[in-house]
């Protein structure tokens, strides 16, 4: 098979000729037809990340395809079935505290590293051995649309966050990082789950009165000022009631300053959810006060991507209409120009933009 092979960190991909996966139980091999470019691939590939990944390695997380062949233990899947392919693997041998591999991208510690092992290569490339719990069907689409369903995988992070703090219809969400490429995302996925209102803070004031002209009077916005008190403020003042949650997707770019900003604002008996990439590459801790979070009942939790269930309800919020894929802009390229569209996708990276290869 065909794949995009990342040799050594900080030097461009090659494009040879790989063996096809060999099938095993408890495995599915899918035709990879579309795999999104995430908007900082091309910090990973230089080795500015600092993630856990072993070289060489085809690399890329997620994929749409087509089920080229199924192990003896799959009783839904069928060759030719649509599907999304969740790069979220899971050791199967400790149910408590599974090791986890991002396929294709990253590894959490030592045991993912060994996981990574044997679900090595991702998805630039023309077939994936993925593990058939990650395999999830999508029903009959176009082909022509398989690009468009790649935004599932931003769609997905940001509403992980919003299960962990079991965010409910009618609540008030604060997005921190909401001109992101998953802040934005995070705002879709808020309102299609019922937010009665959600806050944008931000400083870019384009993104933010585009979310405004997409989403409507349930999305308000707040220009950020870089003052830690009053930005706080700020946020509390624009929403219509107390804060009920806030969610954070800031990257490893941001200070920990907007993140303060952005949890102080949630009411007693509020929840505060850190999914973003403050501190990953150094810095300042965090340092939220401590009689504050007493006194206040303040629940803070970090969440790393998403249950496996996510998967199947995000597909259903989407077949319910409840989020349009339409609203993203797709831009392809063939697999053979792997390095062009990583270079397309850091320069072309904001919200509701997605850069796609296609493989197949």
């Amino acid at each position: 098979m065909k794949a995009a092979i990342l040799k050594s960190f900080g030097t461009p991909l090659a494009i040879e000729t790989l063996p096809d996966p060999v099938l095993g139980t408890g495995e599915i091999i899918v035709d990879v037809v579309a795999a999104g470019v995430l908007p900082y691939a091309a910090e990973v590939f230089s080795g500015e990340r600092q993630y856990l990944l072993t070289l060489p390695v085809a690399p890329g997380a997620g994929a749409i395809g087509r089920v080229r062949a199924v192990g003896p233990d799959a009783t839904r899947l069928a060759v030719g079935d649509w599907v999304s392919c969740d790069p979220t693997v899971r050791s199967r041998d400790d149910a408590l505290t599974p090791d986890i591999t991002l396929q294709g991208l990253s590894a959490r510690g030592e045991g993912g590293l060994r996981l990574q092992k044997h679900f090595h290569h991702g998805s630039y490339a023309e077939q994936m051995l993925v593990p058939t719990e990650n395999v999830f069907p999508l029903g009959q689409i176009d082909a022509r649309d398989a690009g468009r369903w790649c935004s599932l995988n931003p769609l997905l992070v940001p509403y992980g966050g919003l299960l962990a703090a079991n965010f409910c219809a009618g609540e008030t969400l604060l997005v921190s990082g909401a001109t992101g490429n998953f802040g934005s995302a995070g705002v879709a996925v808020a309102l299609a789950m019922g937010a009665g209102c959600v806050i944008a803070p931000g400083r870019n004031e384009k993104i933010l009165a585009d979310l405004a002209r997409r989403f409507g009077s349930r999305v308000r916005t707040v220009k950020l000022s870089g003052d830690e008190k009053a930005d706080t403020e700020r946020m509390q003042q624009a929403a219509p009631g107390p804060i009920d949650c806030v969610l954070d997707l800031l990257p490893p770019s941001a200070g920990t300053q907007p993140v303060r900003a952005a949890a102080m604002t949630v009411r007693e008996y509020g929840r505060v959810v850190l999914m973003g990439g403050v501190g990953m590459l150094g810095g300042d801790d965090l340092a939220l006060p401590y009689p504050w979070i007493m006194r206040n009942n303040i629940t803070i939790r970090g969440q790393w991507m998403y249950p496996p269930e996510a998967n199947t309800r995000m597909i259903g919020l989407i077949r319910a209409g409840l989020i349009d894929l339409d609203q993203f802009e797709i831009t392809e390229f063939p697999l053979d120009e792997a390095n062009a569209a990583v270079a397309y996708a850091a320069a072309n990276g904001g919200p509701f933009r997605r850069t796609v290869l296609r493989c197949n």
